[in-house]
């Protein structure tokens, strides 16, 4: 299953989490599966799903000045929680 880890870094200012759950936010309501780390989240879902969050999360940021760094992988070997990797 293809994946994502991407990092979001709002600038500017010295309270991240509302910046960051709005992206977050985006993933909820596509559905997809995710785990947040300190520095990066990973989420789930097909090709299209994982370009489709992608942008949707810049767009729902894109107000603030952020930084935006991602990686998509289809042949990772971490699948997610509670899922097999196929």
């Amino acid at each position: 299953m293809p994946s994502c880890q991407f990092s979001l870094y709002p600038l500017g200012t010295g309270n991240l989490s509302p910046v960051i759950d709005k992206a977050l936010n985006e993933l909820k309501d596509m559905g997809l599966s995710y785990e947040m780390g300190n520095m990066s989240t990973v989420f789930y879902g097909s090709s299209e799903e994982i370009f489709t969050a992608l942008k949707r999360m810049y767009e729902a940021v894109s107000m603030h000045p952020v930084v935006m760094n991602f990686t998509v992988s289809n042949a990772c070997p971490v699948s997610p929680k509670g899922k097999e990797k196929s």
